[in-house]
This record gives C-alpha cells, sequence and structure tokens, in this order.
C-alpha cells in the first residue's frame, strides 16, 4: 500500500490567499465610458466632495472638521498636498505633527469620507508660492513648471519621497483614495510645456502603478494646455459660469464619461484692502442642484476654509500685486471657526435630494470665549530688538541681495545703509523696476518716513546728515500662486537711489521674528522700563486669563490698518 502523501501547509494556504486576492480585486474606482459615470466597486457612483486643507485646519479639530463634512451629505474630501510645507530645505522632510498627512489619511477614514487627492507639485491654493519650495528660487534661472532639467530633478525627488507613503492609501491596496490630480490648472501656465505634463503623469503611474484614476482639472480656457491623453480631463467653475458651455468643453476632450467640476466656487478669496467676498447661498444651491441633475460629480471648493497661519499666504498678479490675507474663511459652508452656516443647511437640503444623508444632527458651533476689550502695551522698536531678531549677526553686500539669496524664505529682512553725503532738501528716494518686492518701511536714525509698496507706491522723500542710518524693514507678503507663477523673488531686487546716488554698502538682516515671539516673557522680565514714543515697526504685547475650559476667540484690531498704520498687523499680531 502506498505511504499517504503528507499535506503540504502552502496547498491550504493557496486556497485562501487566491480568496483575499479576489476580495482586493473587488475595490476599483474606473471610468464607466459606456455609460458617462463612474463605477465604486463595480457599482455606479458619483461623489459629492468638499474641499479642506489640512495645512489650514489645527491637527485637534481636523476630525470635528471632516465629521461635520460628512454629516452634511458629502461622501469625499478633496485636497491639497503643499510640497513647501514639507520639504523646508532640500532633502529635509516634515510630516510630524499638523503636517502628518497620514494622520489626515486616518481622519478622513473614520469620517466614512473617500479621498480625491491633489499632490501637485504645484498646487496654487492660494498658497506662497502655489506650493513650490522658495529654495527652488536659488537657482535664480531655474524655468518652473517645465521641463527644465533643475525643476525636474527637484520633482522627482519630491514625488520620491511623497507618493510612496500614500501608496498603501490607494483605494484598490485598501485605502481611501479614489483619484489623483496631475499638476493643477497647467492650461493657466503661460509655458504650455506638454514633455513636462508627460514626464509628471510618467513618474505618477511609475511609483503608483496603472490602477490609480489620475485626472487633471483647468478652467475652460485652460483646457488645450491642462489636459493630456491618459489623464482624465475635469473642469472648474463657480455659479455664474455658463455650466452648459464649460460641460461641453469638457466633453470636447472626454467625449464619455462622468461630467466633473472638481473646483465648484462656494465662494471666493479675500485680499488686503479688500473687502471680503461672498457668494449668495440661492446661486451657489441652484448651480448645484443643476449639476447633480446632470449626473455630474462635484467638489465644492472651498467646503471649510480655515486659516493661513504664519506666513503661508499667497498672492495674485491682476494688474498689481494682490497679497492674500491671514483669513481664508472663503465665505464656505464651514466657516473659518469651524461652524455650520446657513450655506451649509442649504446644500445640505439640496444633496438630500439626491443621495442619502447621514442620520444625526450636525454638530453645534464650537464655544467661544470672549477676552476684550485688551489693553495692548508697546515693548519696544523692531530696531531695539534687532540683535536679538539676528543674533548671527548681519550680512555684509555691496548690492542688497534678496531673501533667496541669503536663504530667508518668508517673513522680514532689514536692509541697512549709511548716507554718504547730507541731504538738506527732501529728495527722491525710490527702487527702480518696481523693485520692492513687497512691503519696504523706511526709517533714518530710527525715526519712520513712511512706506514704499509694490506697484502702489514708488517713491519717498528723505532729508539726513552724512553718516544717518538708512534702515528698510522688507515684508515678505506671500509669493504669487496663481497662473503666471513666475519667480517671484522676495527683498529689494535693485539698489535704491536718493536723488542721483545709487545706495550701496548694504547691511542685511535676515530676522527670526518667531523666535522673538518664543522667548517674549523671558525678554519682558529683563526690561526696566517700556519706551513711550512709537516710531516705525513696533512690538506691542498684553496678557489675559483663559478661565474654565476656554474656547475659540479671535483678535478684532478696531481702528487699525494694514495700509495706513506703521505695525505690519497681519504679521504681527
Amino acid at each position: 500500500m502506498a505511504p499517504k502523501k503528507r499535506l503540504c501547509l502552502p496547498s491550504l494556504l493557496l486556497p485562501l490567499l487566491t480568496l483575499l486576492l479576489s476580495q482586493a480585486d473587488t475595490r476599483s474606482f474606473v471610468v464607466d465610458r459606456g455609460h458617462d459615470r463612474f463605477l465604486l466597486d463595480g457599482v455606479p457612483f458619483r461623489y459629492i466632495s468638499g474641499s479642506l486643507h489640512y495645512f489650514r485646519v489645527p491637527r485637534v479639530l481636523w476630525a470635528d472638521r471632516l465629521f461635520k463634512m460628512r454629516m452634511s451629505g458629502l461622501n469625499a474630501v478633496q485636497f491639497y498636498v503643499p510640497w513647501n510645507y514639507h520639504e523646508p530645505e532640500p532633502g529635509v522632510y516634515n510630516f510630524n505633527g499638523s503636517r502628518d498627512l497620514i494622520a489626515f489619511l486616518n481622519e478622513a477614514t473614520i469620517a466614512n469620507l473617500l479621498v480625491i487627492l491633489r499632490p501637485g507639485p504645484y498646487i496654487c491654493a492660494e498658497w506662497d508660492m502655489g506650493g513650490l519650495p522658495a529654495w527652488l528660487l536659488r537657482k535664480p534661472n531655474i524655468h518652473l513648471r517645465t521641463s527644465d532639467p533643475d525643476f525636474l530633478a527637484a520633482v522627482d525627488s519630491w514625488f520620491k519621497v511623497l507618493l510612496p507613503k500614500i501608496y498603501p492609501w490607494l483605494y484598490h491596496n485598501g485605502g481611501n483614495i479614489i483619484s489623483i490630480q496631475v499638476e493643477n490648472e497647467y492650461g493657466s501656465y503661460r509655458a504650455c510645456d506638454v514633455s513636462y505634463m508627460r514626464h509628471l503623469a510618467g513618474l505618477f503611474r511609475a511609483l503608483l502603478g496603472d490602477r490609480i484614476l489620475l485626472f487633471t482639472t483647468d478652467g475652460p480656457e485652460g483646457l488645450k494646455c491642462g489636459s493630456l491623453e491618459g489623464l482624465y480631463t475635469t473642469v472648474d467653475f463657480g455659479p455664474a459660469d455658463n455650466m452648459t458651455k464649460i460641460f461641453a468643453l469638457q466633453r470636447k476632450y472626454e467625449p464619455h464619461g462622468p461630467l466633473v467640476n472638481s473646483e465648484y466656487y462656494t465662494g471666493w478669496l479675500d485680499y488686503w484692502g479688500h473687502k471680503h467676498s461672498t457668494r449668495s447661498i440661492p446661486a451657489v444651491t441652484k448651480r448645484l442642484k443643476d449639476m447633480l441633475e446632470l449626473g455630474a460629480s462635484v467638489n465644492m471648493y472651498m467646503f471649510h476654509g480655515g486659516t493661513n497661519f504664519g506666513y503661508w499666504n499667497g498672492a495674485d498678479e491682476k494688474g498689481h500685486f494682490l497679497p492674500i490675507t491671514t483669513s481664508y474663511d472663503y465665505d464656505a459652508p464651514i466657516s473659518e471657526a469651524g461652524d455650520p452656516t446657513p450655506k451649509l443647511f442649504a446644500l445640505r437640503n439640496v444633496i438630500s435630494q439626491f443621495q442619502e444623508i447621514p442620520l444625526g444632527p450636525l454638530p453645534p458651533p464650537s464655544p467661544k470665549m470672549m477676552l476684550g476689550p485688551l489693553t495692548l502695551h508697546m515693548d519696544g522698536k523692531l530696531l531695539d530688538f534687532l540683535y536679538f531678531l539676528c543674533p548671527q549677526g548681519p550680512i555684509r553686500s555691496i548690492l542688497p541681495m534678496t531673501f533667496e539669496a541669503v536663504k530667508q524664505d518668508r517673513g522680514f529682512m532689514l536692509y541697512r545703509t549709511y548716507l554718504t553725503q547730507t541731504v538738506f532738501e527732501p529728495t527722491q528716494f525710490w527702487v527702480p523696476n518696481n523693485g520692492v518686492h513687497d512691503r519696504a518701511y523706511v526709517m533714518v536714525d530710527g525715526v519712520f518716513q513712511g512706506v514704499l509698496e509694490r506697484n502702489m507706491k514708488q517713491k519717498l522723500f528723505l532729508t539726513g546728515k552724512v553718516g544717518a542710518k538708512l534702515d528698510i524693514l522688507l515684508e515678505n507678503m506671500g509669493r504669487l500662486s496663481f497662473g503666471s507663477n513666475h519667480s517671484d523673488f522676495k527683498g529689494l531686487l535693485e539698489p535704491p537711489i536718493l536723488g542721483q546716488t545709487v545706495l550701496t554698502q548694504w547691511l542685511i538682516f535676515p530676522l527670526k521674528v518667531d523666535k522673538l515671539v518664543k522667548w517674549w516673557f523671558l525678554l519682558q522680565m529683563q526690561r526696566s522700563s517700556r519706551p513711550q514714543t512709537p516710531s516705525g515697526p513696533t512690538f506691542y504685547s498684553t496678557t489675559f486669563p483663559i478661565l474654565d475650559s476656554g474656547g475659540d476667540t479671535f483678535l478684532f484690531l478696531h481702528g487699525w490698518t494694514k495700509l495706513t498704520h506703521k505695525v505690519p498687523l497681519n504679521q504681527w499680531s
């Protein structure tokens, strides 16, 4: 009798592995071109999504905001990944704390939201330099968003770090990322470099595989240069735009497949010196309903805007330089404070007509606390703290250097020189070729003389004795973030001229304002008295108690303005 064959363990595992693989294969998100729709796991699917940016919301509030979006009827969240937020220096990466992208993806999973990811490399987002790192400009001749080898080398290096992190989170791998955008509104950029877009598409495919849906997004004028064969073409537009005409343009590039508005504008951004932008509730809800009746997938930009913390705001160039405010409220359905608005309830009602809304009430507005009114005390002029703000001392240069040349990415720099001759009569002081980027506070021997501002105010009139100290505090108000995103260098781009004299022999102080704030209390203990007469950029402070459990609040500086006051409020306050 032949011996019994021993049972081989691999033969038992094989059916189990086959079963698991077949289940994994059922997870898919694809375009059904035959029926002009998406399929999720083989079932017809339409996403109703909203934009929220993790980098504009404190990490402790991510879960709250995402839960409110889900309870509003959304089934997906769309967000960017800002390259400059995660790679502050070449080869130095930060994915900790509020930069923990994987933690945000996990919070979206807990909220039962799918993810539409927009990793750039350029993102616009009204974010500094459209998400591109300022250190790219240390090569002054670099051509951004093109097949320039220097730019592509930096992009490749970044994506070889980022994309493997998100690979396990792709939907077909068991994660929640259903689609990924390549670049962002590239058709609005002057380069129209098809080789660049092909390079990016190849890089995404090489690092993420063939199963993930890749797409592009452009306004109607940008579809020609922004779309690419092999990437699904989507469009963006707002409630006042001609929906029929724009979707017809999408059909020109995607004859079959779902209609998609990747950025449906629920509001708009705000610029310094302009009124708060709004979009009416009836207009926003009507157009959303129109699109959903067509079966379109829609992402609402923004659903919650949040805040441009620190120095991360971007800027536009529309005839003149337009820096974007600290607030990114956007008149969105969820306010900057995270509260549901009447716009949210109106949109929720529309969504409920097309898909099931989760049961249960929306969370109430967050608790607020009122601290004021408060009295601000003047602690000293900026010049009083100069060597604490720049402990390494100044950089010496015959001609002024840009922020990028001295590796100061954002914030403030002080330029100092000394008059080589006495100027008795008020004499014109200016910087050629609109060379102030972006706002200059001018002082002679510590006395404030006035402001020069990019595109706005081009000259002052100064007097001073030979040897007088001329200080120019330069504020970087945010690099250009949209469209013609050329290399937006900051600082004094040209040497200033006083009368007929080109001013040279500069001391340049890159300032560490955040360091001063961190050690503020210790500094105050060392000071015996407070100055009485302000002149020029000045620090103010106050103290207040936080009672009970606290709550959300904000700083309202009644009567203080960016344009006329001596303190650049969006950074100091």
